[in-house]
């Protein structure tokens, strides 16, 4: 049995489509995620079941399916409306953030020329912490290896024959051994088992705190994960949360834009980057999203 459902959102003028199919192009091998013209389609598990996600971007609106294996349940229509508003990056106060610094001598021009430019996120939080982790200290294109092996290991397809993105449930099951053979190190490995676990158990309870993020609260239980660290905080609730703020300093990506933007012969360190950005709060984090468009494609 399967069963389809449908929402309708309206899109900003400005809404930049292309910054988010790029995002969803990551991997060229399109295991999970496949991009066709103006359309994503992503394979993940809705409440254990697995789904594809399709996502079509037109200029005022954007259209969107989910098509279960299996049968919907009471929520899943308003809960698939809040998931693609969550992904489109539609909650984040774009216009406001753009109008604060538009005067300022470096980021206004670059706030014009990307004007609209919004995170997208993560179909998941979970998601976001996993690709975090996968990401810890090496490249784009090592991680977006990594994380098909990763999807494909966890073993879960839709009917449409894409791979689905695991939640923690799925990842709990899964043992070291085959996180190491899709090419975590076994630090990264256990730190990604002993998240799943904690998920899944309830003790961090994800999904309620995408409803009313807390970044203090969430960062410092995460924190508490051996193998989680500042860095890893700040990326998944951007990527998973939409949290505006984190201080992306240590980001080897960030640094160096930062550097092109200022016209500086030396390469900044993490500190000064830091103290930079430090500016401004509340929107670091948007700042660094714009730092990262300036490598478009590179699909942070």
């Amino acid at each position: 049995m399967s069963t389809t459902l449908h929402c309708q959102l309206p899109l900003p003028a400005n809404f930049r489509a292309d910054g988010f199919l790029d995002f969803h192009r990551r991997d060229a091998q399109q295991v999970a995620e496949r991009v066709v013209d103006h359309t994503l389609e992503k394979g993940l598990l809705w409440h254990g079941r697995p789904a594809l996600l399709r996502i079509a971007l037109y200029p005022d609106h954007a259209a969107a399916s989910l098509l279960l294996d299996g049968s919907a349940s009471g929520d899943d229509a308003a809960q698939l409306a809040s998931t693609v508003r969550h992904m489109l990056g539609l909650t984040q106060p774009v216009a406001e953030f753009e109008a604060a610094l538009a005067d300022h001598p470096q980021l206004g021009p670059l706030l014009a020329r990307q004007s609209g430019l919004r995170v997208p996120q993560t179909a998941s939080a979970f998601e976001a912490l996993a690709w975090a982790i996968i990401g810890q200290q090496i490249s784009v294109a090592a991680a977006v290896a990594i994380r098909r092996r990763f999807i494909q290991a966890a073993g879960r397809q839709h009917s449409s024959g894409l791979y689905c993105l695991p939640d923690a449930d799925c990842v709990a099951g899964m043992d070291e051994a085959s996180l190491r053979a899709a090419g975590f190190t076994q630090g990264k490995a256990q730190t990604l088992l002993r998240l799943a676990a904690a998920v899944a158990s309830g003790e961090l309870p994800l999904a309620a705190w995408q409803l009313a993020p807390d970044a203090a609260a969430i960062g410092q239980q995460l924190c508490a994960i051996r193998g989680i660290g500042p860095w890893t905080v700040s990326y998944a609730l951007l990527r998973g949360f939409a949290w505006l703020d984190g201080s992306l300093h240590g980001d080897v990506a960030v640094r160096r834009n930062l550097q092109r933007l200022l016209g500086r012969a030396d390469k900044l360190d993490a500190p000064e980057t830091e103290r930079w950005l430090a500016e401004f709060a509340p929107w670091r984090a948007l700042v660094a999203a714009h730092l990262w468009a300036l490598q478009a494609g590179d699909g942070y």
